[in-house]
Parts: C-alpha cells; sequence; structure tokens
C-alpha cells in the first residue's frame, strides 16, 4: 500500500489525498466518516482531502444525507494524467529550446579505462551511419565485436589503425608512426566519432600511470573538427602510400622539409 500511495504521489497527489483515494477504492459510496477510518487520516482532513479530491474530478459526491463519496475508476486516473503528462513532455519538447538561443553542448570529462571503454562501446551501439575512428591494435580488441555489428548494421566504419594494426572489415588506414606519437604525447590517444553527432577523445593509456581520461562531447563544432582531424590523417596516409618516393624526395625522410616549415624545427610536437 506504501507503494501505491509513494506511486500517487509521483502523479501530483499529496499524502492525504492518495491515501483518500485507495481508501475510496476499498469502499465506495463512503462517508467522510468512513473514509477517514479507512485512511486512517484525522477526520477534518478527510473531508478537506475529498474536497480536493472532488474539485480535481477525481471523487464525486452524492446529493444524499450523509454525504458519500465515489472515486473515478483507476483506468480513468491512469488515462486523465497520462494524457496530462503526455500533454506537458509535448510542450516542453517545444518549448524549452526556445529558452536560451544559444545553447552549446557540454564537453564532460570521463575518468578510468572501464568508464572509458564503456563509453565508446555506447558510442559504437547507438551510431546509425557511420564511425570514424583513431585506435591502438590493444585497445581495437574491446571494441572490435561491437564494431563488427555496426559494420553489419550498415555503418560505415572508417579507422586510422596504430601498432601492426589488424581487421577484416570497413576501411583502415595504418599508420606506422605510432610509437613516435606515443613517445611525443605520452600516451596512447584514441579518437572516434559518430554520425557528425557526438565524439570522444584523449589518452586510453597514460605512461605517467596517471588514471586515463579523455573528453566526451555533443557539441558539434568540437566533433566536426575532431573528425577534420582523423580526415586528415587519412589523407596524409593514403598519399604516403601512394607517393613514398615522391614525399621523401621533396620533403626528406620522415617529411623533415615539411615539419620544419610548419613547427619551425621545434621539438617539442612530433606527431607525424
Amino acid at each position: 500500500m506504501d507503494e501505491l500511495v509513494e506511486n500517487l504521489k509521483e502523479l501530483g497527489l499529496n499524502s492525504y489525498e492518495a491515501k483518500v483515494y485507495l481508501a475510496l477504492l476499498k469502499k465506495y459510496p463512503a462517508t467522510g466518516y468512513e473514509v477517514s477510518k479507512l485512511a486512517d487520516i484525522p477526520q477534518a482532513r478527510a473531508y478537506d482531502t475529498l474536497k480536493a479530491l472532488e474539485a480535481a474530478r477525481i471523487v464525486t459526491s452524492s446529493n444524499s444525507k450523509p454525504i458519500t463519496y465515489t472515486p473515478i475508476k483507476p483506468k480513468e486516473l491512469t488515462k486523465r494524467y497520462r494524457r496530462k503528462i503526455t500533454s506537458t513532455l509535448d510542450y516542453l519538447e517545444k518549448k524549452l529550446p526556445n529558452v536560451k538561443d544559444n545553447y552549446t553542448e557540454p564537453i564532460l570529462s570521463i575518468y578510468g579505462e572501464f568508464s572509458i571503454r564503456e563509453k565508446i562501446i555506447e558510442i559504437i551501439k547507438n551510431a546509425r551511419k557511420e564511425i570514424f575512428m583513431e585506435i591502438w591494435s590493444q585497445d581495437f580488441k574491446h571494441f572490435e565485436s561491437h564494431l563488427f555489428d555496426a559494420y553489419n548494421r550498415g555503418l560505415d566504419i572508417k579507422m586510422v589503425g596504430y601498432d601492426n594494426f589488424s581487421c577484416n572489415f570497413g576501411t583502415v588506414f595504418r599508420h606506422y608512426n605510432g610509437r613516435e606519437i606515443e613517445y611525443a604525447l605520452g600516451g596512447k590517444m584514441i579518437f572516434i566519432t559518430a554520425d557528425n553527432q557526438e565524439g570522444l577523445f584523449g589518452k586510453i593509456e597514460n605512461k605517467k600511470h596517471e588514471n586515463p581520461d579523455v573528453l566526451w562531447t555533443k557539441n558539434e563544432d568540437i566533433v566536426f573538427l575532431l573528425k577534420e582531424f582523423i580526415i586528415h590523417d587519412m589523407y596524409l596516409i593514403d598519399i604516403s602510400e601512394q607517393f613514398p618516393e615522391q614525399l621523401k624526395y621533396f620533403y626528406g625522410a620522415g617529411l623533415k622539409r615539411l615539419k620544419d616549415k610548419v613547427l619551425g624545427g621545434t621539438d617539442f610536437y612530433k606527431v607525424h
């Protein structure tokens, strides 16, 4: 009975109203005195509550003396509140986005290997059209089955794979400078976007033995930049594979002259 009272309160009834309605369901029609006994509440509160429920059209009263009260059927009660709740939710769904015109999706931190993996699996499962990803082979094994399921659902799966990466589905661009990047950044990074709507990036393994942490967001501008980063890596990898001698001729071994041109010869940022 307590559980029924609590659930009725979730609809907006107070404790007395919930108890009086349940009491009337047990015995109706009933007088105010009978209701107070059945509901185990003071008689004065019973009468006040019956008037409130009558005003809300949850109970009806008779024209007889003494006055008796009858509850509406449970199906009518739930039907009425279902309509009310649905109408309210429809209104809020329509109007709330207009409260703040420049609403910006937050960027949230996710800490710990387990939590990061759970979020990545959630992103993969929720994706409907495409997934772009940069990932190490040792991490790929944790997501391979979920990515394969997504591939079988018809998703376009494109990945940059590090460290002897092996995959039999989707399109894979193998990155051969993984160790250099890992050393420069102090750990293994992961990048993923789904449907141009959701993205995650950060260190999934930290060489400083700190707790791994990544950033997750549905901010479309950040997701766009993240996808652009992945796509440009794919461009560079494919060009390097198709024209290795020409690139070496123009830019030197390891693209040194290009790196010097872009980075000014600094040793701080070596990622490609």
